[in-house]
């Protein structure tokens, strides 16, 4: 135990975080964005506050990486005409009374002096968008819209707001631009890399960690509570998913968050999880044996996935087709589950019911779902 002192207190040590996004970068990101559209006006909007006090407030990621504004009920208005482009940030009032339960506001003045932007109280936003809806230009949205569809089913606020819109204004364009935000962040500039960095660092903290604190006879759930208590004292505002924490047979099962089952001698306890911080996300998955050591059974599988996911990685190359990763893991998956005699073939396949009738799938498909492609081993991305 003693040669692992100096490990620990490795880990122990805070990180060094490189980089913060600057104020100047977000200008750019909102110019990059800006420059895609035609003459328009675009409408983004932040996430609204939790219906529930007992629930934290996260924003939504393109309005943050858009804005860096981090309050509920923030929106983000940018009118292009004939190439110029006038920018309008709202957000909540200072309000004394209400800040007494939920904290302080930055309030307009607050919001100009972080983002440089013009900005103003909330309660104006509604009738400044209506404003512009009687003129003749396009209007683009970014938040959590589903796509068209009947008042009755609009599922969300910002549908809502998109379907109280269009009543309004029958004859307005209503066009999504979240995938033109999510073309820009799909390139990581060098503060954006420092951020998944320290990340990907926090979680692999609490890898370790938990690695040297499963015992038999703990639950799952002090594994969860371990791992996320790693990424907060690391500076993490949450998890970015579910935790998952699967001992024996619950590391079948892909999605598995239920974290409640007692850890028995002998089994692998798959631990999939992911710290963010300052809205940027990590994804590590690890299997490792309670006992410290696979047994033959164990050890044959998890080397099948290692193998699926190197020959995953020789694919992953600029300009290649993302299809090529996946392609090949799983031919290296069909071949070493023939080998092992878990499938009959590499192209075996087996009838499943669905919605009331019966089709063929292929026989590898009952292994994903029953996570061999993360449950034992590593997560084939």
């Amino acid at each position: 135990m003693h040669r692992l002192a100096p490990i620990i207190l490795l880990l122990a040590l805070p990180f060094k975080l490189e980089s913060q996004v600057a104020a100047r970068e977000y200008a750019q990101r909102r110019e990059a964005l800006a420059a895609k559209l035609p003459d328009a006006v675009l409408v983004v909007l932040g996430a609204r506050a939790p219906a529930q006090d007992y629930m934290k407030f996260y924003q939504d990621p393109d309005m943050l990486y858009l804005t860096g504004i981090r309050e509920p009920d923030a929106a983000l208005v940018l009118v292009k005409e004939t190439g110029a482009v006038a920018p309008a940030l709202f957000v909540q009032p200072r309000d004394p009374a209400t800040e007494v339960w939920s904290g302080a506001r930055i309030g307009p003045a607050g919001a100009t002096r972080l983002t440089g932007l013009p900005a103003r109280d909330a309660s104006g936003f509604a009738q400044f968008v209506d404003s512009l809806a009687s003129g003749k230009l396009p209007f683009y949205v970014v938040g959590a819209v589903t796509g068209p569809r009947g008042d009755s089913l609009a599922r969300t606020p910002d549908d809502q707001f998109v379907a109280a819109l269009k009543r309004s204004h029958p004859q307005l364009q209503v066009t999504s631009a979240v995938n033109l935000v999510r073309q820009l962040r799909g390139k990581k500039s060098s503060a954006e890399l420092a951020l998944i960095r320290r990340s990907v660092e926090i979680t692999v903290q609490a890898h370790r960690e938990a690695m040297l604190a499963i015992r038999p006879g703990m639950f799952e759930y002090e594994i969860e509570a371990l791992v996320e208590s790693v990424f907060r004292r690391n500076g993490a505002e949450r998890p970015s998913f579910a935790t998952i924490v699967g001992s024996g047979p619950n590391g079948t099962t892909l999605h598995y968050n239920v974290n409640d089952r007692q850890i028995q001698p002998g089994e692998v306890i798959v631990m999939d999880i992911g710290a963010s911080y300052n809205g940027y996300a990590a994804d590590v998955t690890r299997t490792v044996p309670l006992s410290g050591t696979y047994s033959a059974e164990q050890r044959q599988v998890y080397q099948v996935v290692r193998d699926a996911q190197a020959a995953a990685e020789r694919q992953a190359k600029p300009g290649a087709a993302a299809r090529l990763m996946s392609d090949s893991a799983e031919a290296v998956l069909a071949a070493g589950l023939t080998r092992l005699g878990l499938i009959e073939s590499p192209d075996a396949t087996y009838d499943v019911a669905f919605g009331g009738a019966t089709r063929q799938a292929p026989q590898l498909r009952i292994y994903y779902m029953h996570g061999l492609s993360h449950g034992i081993g590593l997560e084939v991305h």
